[in-house]
């Protein structure tokens, strides 16, 4: 299961050449996984006043073709697996006019408490697990 997320790449965000400068992408993939979890009714603010952080332990992408400034993309999300105290989320940038696929990355997080301790997922709240659960047992 998987959730697109409207991203508007910006001038400020081009290099010289016009082109989305690569470190935006972990932008965009930051605001595709807040996005994710709001659409299930989860927000960061909700997860993080129940004292859960999720820190990003390991990242990647992998550039396929540029983002243009003014480019109407999406940002398609899904969780990739679950481990312990850890997280893995899949994107994909897809350029919507074309259907292109113009990055693919992951981002990996660790489940820790407000003084940066790991949690295991079986003693995350009730409505978190039931969420992973949810999307995890409807994988395309």
């Amino acid at each position: 299961m998987y959730v697109d997320v409207k991203v508007e790449p910006r001038y400020a965000e081009t290099d010289q050449m016009g082109v989305i400068y690569h470190g935006n992408y972990f932008t965009y993939f930051e605001v595709a996984r807040t996005g994710f979890f709001k659409h299930f009714g989860y927000p960061y603010k909700l997860m993080e006043s129940r004292g859960i952080m999720l820190p990003v332990v390991d990242v990647s992408c992998q550039y396929k073709k540029p983002i243009l400034y003014d480019d109407d993309i999406v940002v398609r999300t899904s969780i990739a697996s679950v481990k312990g105290v850890r997280i893995k989320m899949s994107y994909e940038i897809i350029r919507t006019t074309t259907e292109e696929v113009l990055a693919t990355g992951s981002t990996t997080h660790a489940f820790v408490d407000l003084e940066l301790k790991p949690v295991r997922y079986k003693a995350l709240d009730e409505a978190l697990k039931e969420i992973i659960e949810k999307v995890c047992s409807h994988k395309e």
